[in-house]
Formats: C-alpha cells, sequence, structure tokens
C-alpha cells in the first residue's frame, strides 16, 4: 500500500484503485467480546432491555411513518406521486411477503446494531419492482478496481454477487463508501459491562439464599447432618420460600446479611449501563422507561420527545431519504422533480391536542383551508371549506367601521 493509501486509509477513505475488501463486514461480530467478558452480537445485545427498547424506538417511529414518493410542482409545492412505480414498493409493498412497515423496521434496526442497511434490488428496466432485506451479518462490501463497489453475500446456502445497481445500501454515521460505523462494534465495552452486571444479577436471584444469610455451625459436620442441611436450604431458597419461618437447632445460628455495598455499587452499575446505552442509541432515557438524571434533560416530557424528533431522527430520516433518491430513481426523474419523502407530520396523529392547535394555527393565518384539514382527518369536504379565511387582528381603530 503506497503512502498516499495509508493516509486514507487512516480516515476510513481510499483511492479507487486500492481493492479493499470487507470493510464492513460484520460477519465476526459474534466472536467479539468486551473487556467485560460478554460476547456482543446483535442477538445478545439485544437481550438487554435498553438495547431493545432503544433499537426499536427508533427502528418502529421512523418505519410507522408514511414513506412516499413526491412530486415538486412548478408552485413548489412537494405533492404525492402516487402512481409512480416506486411510490408502491416504499409505501406499500417492498415484495411480496413483507409489508412497508416490516420492511423498513428491519432496515432501520440494521441501521441502529450494524451501522448498514441492505436491500437486493430487483428492476424491470429502469423501473424498481421489489426490495429484498439482507442481513448485514451476511453482506461483505469491497471496491473493485474498476471503481464500483461489489455486493457478495450467502442466504439459505446460495451465493449472491451484485454491484451497488443491484443493491439498495443506506450506510449509517462515518459516510464511508464501504459502510457506516456499527454502534455493536464501537459500543462493545458498554454493551459487554451491562450484559456482565445482568448475568451477575440474575446468577445471584438463581443461587436465591446467598446474598441473604448466612447458617453458622461451631463444629465441622458430619456427612449426615451436611447433607441434612442442604435439604434444609432447598427448602427455604427461592423467591417462591421468601417469608417462611425458619427453624434453627442443633447449635445453628441463622444471620440475615443485608446488601452488601458491592451489591449497592453492582445496581448503580446497571442504572448507569441503561444511561450509557442511551447515549450511544440518542434516545433520552425517559423514552424508553428510564427517568435517568432529572438536570441532564428538560423537565417536560414533551420537551425531550420534541428534542429527540429535531436533533436525534432528522439526520436519520435524512439520510433514508436521500439514499432512496440517489439509488433507486432514475437521473430523469430526478430531473424531474421526483423526491422521496418520510412524512413526520404522522408523528401527530397520536397526539390530538397538537394536532388541532397546529390545524387552528393554519387555518387563522390563512395557510390552510377548512377542507384541505378535513381532507388530512379523513372527512368530506363540505360546502365552503375551500374559501381561504384569516383572522383579522392588531388593525388601525379608522380601520375597524371597514372591517
Amino acid at each position: 500500500m503506497t503512502l498516499i493509501s495509508k493516509v486514507l486509509a487512516s480516515v476510513g477513505l481510499q483511492r479507487k484503485s486500492d481493492s479493499v475488501v470487507k470493510w464492513t463486514d460484520e460477519r465476526g461480530m459474534d466472536g467479539n467480546v468486551g473487556a467485560a467478558g460478554e460476547h456482543v452480537s446483535a442477538h445478545s445485545s439485544l437481550g438487554h432491555s435498553a438495547v431493545w427498547g432503544c433499537a426499536n424506538l427508533i427502528s418502529g417511529t421512523l418505519s410507522s411513518l408514511p414513506f412516499e414518493v413526491v412530486r415538486q410542482t412548478e408552485d413548489g409545492i412537494a405533492e404525492v406521486a402516487g402512481t409512480h412505480p416506486l411510490h408502491q414498493v416504499i409505501y406499500e409493498s417492498p415484495n411480496y411477503d413483507q409489508t412497508a412497515l416490516d420492511f423498513w423496521d428491519f432496515m432501520n434496526l440494521s441501521l441502529e446494531l450494524w451501522g448498514n442497511a441492505y436491500a437486493s434490488v430487483k428492476r424491470r428496466g429502469d423501473k424498481v419492482v421489489a426490495l429484498y432485506p439482507v442481513n448485514p451479518d451476511l453482506m461483505s462490501v469491497r471496491r473493485r478496481e474498476d471503481g464500483r463497489l461489489e455486493y457478495r453475500w450467502t442466504d439459505d446456502g446460495k451465493p449472491f454477487n451484485g454491484l451497488d445497481r443491484d443493491v439498495f445500501h443506506v450506510r449509517g454515521p462515518g459516510g464511508s463508501p464501504l459502510g457506516g460505523m456499527s454502534t455493536l462494534r464501537y459500543g462493545m465495552q458498554a454493551f459487554s459491562s451491562a450484559l456482565a452486571a445482568d448475568r451477575t444479577v440474575a446468577g445471584m436471584f438463581r443461587n436465591g439464599l446467598r446474598p441473604s444469610a448466612l447458617i453458622k455451625f461451631k463444629e465441622w459436620l458430619t456427612p449426615e447432618q451436611r447433607a441434612t442441611t442442604e435439604r434444609l436450604v432447598e427448602k427455604y431458597v427461592g423467591a417462591a420460600n421468601s417469608g417462611k419461618p425458619f427453624i434453627a437447632e442443633g447449635g445453628m445460628e441463622y444471620d440475615q446479611v443485608s446488601i452488601s455495598p458491592e451489591d449497592a455499587q453492582l445496581l448503580e452499575t446497571r442504572l448507569y449501563s441503561v444511561e450509557e446505552i442511551c447515549r450511544f442509541f440518542q434516545v433520552p432515557p425517559v423514552l424508553i422507561g428510564h427517568a435517568g438524571a432529572s438536570t441532564a434533560w428538560p423537565t417536560s416530557v414533551d420537551q425531550q420527545v420534541l428534542m429527540f424528533t429535531k436533533f436525534y431522527l432528522r439526520r436519520r430520516v435524512k439520510r433514508i431519504e436521500q439514499a432512496v433518491r440517489k439509488q433507486l430513481l432514475t437521473p430523469s426523474d430526478r430531473a424531474a422533480g421526483i423526491s422521496a419523502r418520510i412524512n413526520m407530520d404522522g408523528l401527530l396523529r397520536g397526539d390530538s391536542e397538537s394536532r388541532a392547535s397546529f390545524y387552528q394555527t393554519m387555518i387563522q393565518i390563512g395557510g390552510m383551508t377548512i377542507n384541505e384539514v378535513r381532507k388530512l382527518e379523513g372527512r368530506k369536504p363540505v360546502e365552503g371549506g375551500d374559501v381561504v379565511r384569516m383572522q383579522m387582528q392588531n388593525i388601525p381603530l379608522s380601520e375597524t367601521g371597514e372591517s
């Protein structure tokens, strides 16, 4: 590798002449072990409630929003191009087996965990007719000598090989042509520590009596006495036997043990792990059921939701929209003002108060008509509802008579 190539590689770039293989190959993730000794993979990480909550919150929110193909009119208005071939693919049915929500849920979850989302593209001429998701664990990417990207994967024992035209690739953070940065890999230490803490706590509950009490004897036990004591322990161990009166005899002493400083520190570690994981996914802890530090976030949950939407979801939405526009639309489509849009207005569907306030303001300033509001709410138009109205305020006293 030349000096120039080494310098470019240090910042995640490369020359076209360098055939770099598997820059984003995540098939070895199951072998990654953090400093805490836990294997970090998609399967193991999703077993932690904070990872599950963050990943599903983001992927579920984005996949539930309408994904539309829009056309820019001469008036500068983006209207839905429902007749465009790609609209039905990304809005309703990407393939024979999946709905749009299922497909985008998989793609967004792949982005959050692996930093890359892949789908095999089926075309009829220049027309995209289907998108089939590919597990990032199966994918390898390289730059060919001619400058094009090549994708290789295996599914059900059958190998596949395609160029950049054959694979829809949404890249996560990092911006490299070969792929984004994997949250699983860069958050490995935090995820490993969280999984280790969960495993330790589970062991404490499994062992039942061990952290809560001590049974003392002054003398060494005979084999018969030891067997009797072990049966006694089995009788009282476990949550189901909690609260039963304990009979101490034969010189036996039973001492209750309060929570140790080590155990208290373990509980604090588990709480901190949740906040650490939320930081990796850019999710306010309150949105996954964790109160977190009250001084670190806006006091209102509504403000936290707004912050999550404005600052954390915006880049994710833009990333997917631009990937669809660049890879799935033809140059003639883009020249004609065709684009893709994830309609963020869908977030207002569950908030009737905010929706009503928005409609009221838009009608008062003349931004919308009554029938436009009724259409958005799925109601029939009314007579006279197409008239643009405007509330008059702060007018001069000399014009009150005319008004």
